[in-house]
């Protein structure tokens, strides 16, 4: 099979057996991997031999981490099923401490990954907001941006639509796109969980804990230069420790080998517009790090 795939496809599928293998996600994949098959993808890829052994895939296991907080968490087979929202925020940091995860897609393989990720994904039902969903909400834009924005999760348009930040919140987050004088279509945008909560609440911490490994994982074939969190959920997924968002915004945090950045969420803009100042601001910061001007400024 390996024969009549491009090298960026081939690449592609021989990190995804990688992840398989190295990473251990078990609880996010479908199916296990035949290590014949790595074994073959391998031997045809002679350009990945040297990331094979890239240090970054013996430091973090997403699932592993996760489940050993679960256990560490419990004491009790009982009680093992759900983390507080403490300890889920504990297991984020735990987890992805290492600055990189996943070792580097070439840009002309990094939408053949993001596509192997939303297949991995499937319908899901790893928790329970898969009851009331319309469509899963993956993500949007240039899979080699630099810049990236991560929201909270869908609401009702994008449920719809199966697309983050399309409702009001996303106008006015394209208007401030638009500001930065980038396109929508140059930036990327996903979000910590891929389906709407119910009435827009903010996701448990269970439901952030089992979708937000595949938002890390966007991140990690992305690769953008800038990560920018929008609101106070996202901004606690990313670094993984709640804290006051006045605390985070106005700094550079870093961040999985790039540079994170904290706002106001859009919507929070929409219900206090006198924070549109401020959000401007932290854009603004966003931008030196891009080397980026206003539209109209020399």
């Amino acid at each position: 099979m390996a024969r009549h795939l491009d090298l960026a496809t081939r690449d592609a599928l021989v990190l995804r057996m990688r992840f398989y293998r190295d990473l251990g996600l078990t609880e996010f994949y479908r199916r296990a991997v035949d290590p014949a098959i790595l074994e073959q993808f391998e031997s045809a890829s002679p350009r990945l031999e040297e990331q094979a052994a890239a240090p970054e895939l013996q430091e973090v296991s997403l699932d592993n981490h996760a489940h050993e907080a679960r256990q560490a968490a419990s004491g009790n087979a009982a009680t093992q099923s759900i983390l507080s929202a403490e300890e889920a925020m504990s297991a984020r940091k735990a987890q992805f401490s290492s600055p990189l995860i996943a070792p580097e897609v070439a840009p002309a393989g990094r939408a053949a990954a993001l596509e192997i990720i939303r297949e991995e994904i499937g319908e899901c039902t790893r928790c329970a907001l898969h009851k009331g969903r319309n469509k899963i909400v993956f993500g949007d834009g240039s899979p080699t941006a630099r810049l990236m924005f991560v929201g909270e999760g869908p609401g009702a348009d994008e449920d719809a639509q199966g697309i983050p930040f399309v409702g009001r919140a996303g106008q006015l987050l394209n208007n401030m796109i638009a500001a930065m004088g980038l396109r929508r279509d140059e930036v990327y945008i996903a979000n910590v969980v891929k389906c709407r909560p119910p009435g827009n609440r903010t996701p448990e911490p269970e439901e952030g804990a089992t979708c937000s490994p595949f938002l890390f994982r966007q991140i990690d074939v992305v690769r953008p230069q800038v990560l920018v969190a929008l609101g106070a959920t996202a901004a606690t997924y990313l670094l993984g420790s709640r804290q006051p968002l006045a605390g985070l915004r106005g700094r550079v945090h870093a961040f999985r080998g790039t540079q994170l950045i904290v706002t106001y969420h859009p919507a929070y803009l929409l219900r206090d517009p006198r924070q549109k100042k401020e959000a401007w601001a932290d854009l603004q910061i966003a931008m030196k790090e891009l080397g980026l001007k206003p539209p109209g400024k020399g």
